[in-house]
């Protein structure tokens, strides 16, 4: 049963606090009668109150904190899907992040549409505040107005000159007291939040002559950002190696650490990897969200009958399954929503991985760490005598990794990993190029899954065109050449794009999702790897005899249905055609 909640009139409110008397709310109702305006805007009207004295009555009747324009904040906190314009049509600003609780303030707290539009737009954390409309606006144009300076300039504007430091030894202790002043930190710290909030998966800091980039990578493409002058690339650098546990002494040698950050209540790891180049050391940083769930097989993708075949490969007894891909294609996701599927009381499974990117419960995982001597080959050694059932192995990326995999196979475990291969058929002439056996290779593979990742058209601004024939030629397939009707405005096949909007930052794409080939291995595939096929033969029998939908197929199918562009499918898959 829903439960009604009687408010106090605004009237009353203003009376109970002695802003007006009764004779006067009696004239304004009388006035409202007439006009049908908001008793609000009536009184304001008549002279008896002043709008801001409305406004904490509003406050006070709807139970929200009333904000001033001193308590606005100076900056507005960036939060994605809420552009300038959004904010000034329905006159709100985001005042704090605190964890997953984004407050807003509102000069209509009345308005009833106003906090289902919000939410629909970045979700169900939302807490209200009222503040004055001119408050405001101002708050908007200190962000995001043209003569505006941006967060980050505002940081730079307060680190002193001098702070991009020397090459030389003896300016070490003063780019480590550098790293540990408050601008540093907080222009570190932005570069990581800004990243965080645009869904970003790395951050790359690249020095140059006469600049410092740095860039997101989103949706696994890399796009510009704002970027600190380039004499705080020494700051920004011993800053980001102080949290890595990093030597900044040491600008000779590449270096791999780890930062681990609390974000609005996500835990996010980052992995830090640098490089000496000509003009300083090159920063990547990994994001890895530990508070994002990994996705279910069914929505990673899969074409319908791809998914139940390759559901029927991870539920043999033994033997050894492989994902395939470059890296940032999906493989270890995939791998987690499979064992996710199988994982069960009666099962005993245990992964390897280097890093551990999601937590399974009721799985067993290690994290390789080659420093103190446990690496995939150590590991994998000591897990066959855990009695798993089922282990997954992060990468097989040499010859003792596979044999030690390929005995676990063979002695009544299920083994899955992964391999950098080009496509599905690839697998096995990889695994003979390590110096595996192809016997052996015959008796244990079960099957071979090559995917990739494709940005997704974004569904708030996706728009049917007509492809380009040049574009249909170059996939290569004979079912892309055949006529389609008309596009619009021009002769093609109807396909879909986005136009770019506020939501897809411009870009027309928003998420992704994989394109697969799952390659199955038929006892007639056994025959040729055992006689050492070549790899093109065996790749033309599971196409024609076997039915195997290569990468581009797939790809093609999601761009029919509108999921993604043509443009994507050629992106990622021009080097294994």
């Amino acid at each position: 049963m829903a439960i009604t909640v009687t408010r106090t009139p605004l009237g009353q409110v203003l009376l109970d606090a002695g802003l007006i008397t009764p004779e006067t709310l009696q004239a304004a109702l009388a006035r409202q009668k007439a006009t049908r305006a908001p008793i609000g805007e009536v009184l304001v009207a008549m002279g008896a109150v002043g709008k801001d004295d409305v406004l904490r009555a509003l406050a006070q009747q709807q139970g929200l904190p009333y904000l001033t324009r001193e308590e606005l904040p100076s900056s507005a906190p960036l939060v994605k899907n809420l552009s300038p314009k959004y904010l000034r049509h329905y006159r709100v600003c985001p005042i704090s992040i605190e964890g997953s609780i984004l407050t807003v303030a509102t000069s209509d707290p009345a308005n009833p549409l106003l906090l289902d539009d919000l939410r629909q737009s970045i979700g169900p954390g939302i807490k209200l505040a009222v503040a004055p409309e001119e408050a405001i606006l101002e708050a908007i144009e200190r962000t995001y107005g043209a003569g505006a300076s941006s967060p980050l300039q505002r940081i730079v504007e307060g680190i002193r000159e001098e702070g991009g430091g020397g090459e030389g030894e003896e300016d070490i202790n003063q780019l480590r007291d550098m790293a540990f002043e408050a601008p540093v930190v907080r222009l570190v710290n932005l570069l990581i939040e800004n990243a965080v909030m645009a869904e970003a998966s790395d951050i790359h800091i690249e020095p140059f002559e006469d600049s410092l980039r740095v860039r997101y990578r989103i949706d696994g493409v890399l796009f510009d950002q704002e970027s600190p002058p380039r004499r705080l690339q020494a700051a920004v650098t011993s800053r980001i190696k102080i949290m890595a546990e990093l030597n900044i002494a040491e600008r000779r040698l590449p270096q791999d650490g780890r930062i681990r950050v609390t974000l609005g209540g996500r835990r996010i790891d980052i992995r830090v990897s640098t490089i000496p180049t000509v003009h300083g050391e090159s920063i990547v940083m990994r994001l890895l969200d530990r508070s994002s769930i990994f996705l279910p097989l069914e929505k990673l993708g899969f074409a319908p009958d791809t998914r139940r075949l390759f559901e029927s490969l991870i539920v043999r007894p033994h033997g050894m399954l492989l994902v395939t891909g470059p890296t940032g294609s999906g493989k270890t996701t995939t791998l987690y929503g499979a064992l996710d599927k199988i994982n069960s009381p009666g099962q005993k499974i245990i992964t390897i991985e280097e890093p551990v990117e999601y937590q399974l419960k009721g799985v067993n995982q290690i994290a390789v760490k080659p420093k103190i001597g446990l690496t995939f080959v150590n590991g994998l050694r000591h897990i066959v005598r855990q009695d798993p059932d089922i282990i997954m192995v992060g990468e097989i990326r040499d010859l003792e990794t596979a044999e030690i995999s390929i005995q676990a196979a063979l002695t009544g475990h299920l083994v899955f990993s992964t391999l950098h291969t080009n496509d599905a058929t690839s697998a096995i002439t990889r695994l003979e190029n390590m110096g595996c056996e192809p016997y052996l290779i015959s008796s244990v593979l079960h099957g071979v899954l090559a995917q990739r990742l494709v940005r997704r058209i974004c569904l708030a601004c996706r728009v049917s065109h007509a492809a380009d024939p040049a574009d249909l030629r170059a996939l290569g397939l004979p079912e892309a050449l055949e006529p389609a009707g008309q596009g619009p405005g021009e002769e093609g096949r109807p396909l879909f794009k986005g136009a770019g909007c506020d939501q897809c930052r411009g870009t027309g794409y928003r998420g992704r999702t994989g394109i697969y080939e799952l390659f199955v291995i038929s006892e007639e595939v056994r025959s040729l790897i055992v006689r050492k096929a070549p790899a093109g033969e065996i790749r033309g029998r599971a196409i024609s005899e076997l039915g195997m939908s290569t990468l581009r197929e797939d790809g093609w199918v999601k761009a029919k249905l509108g999921i993604t562009t043509i443009e994507e499918v050629l992106r990622v898959t021009q080097e294994e055609e």
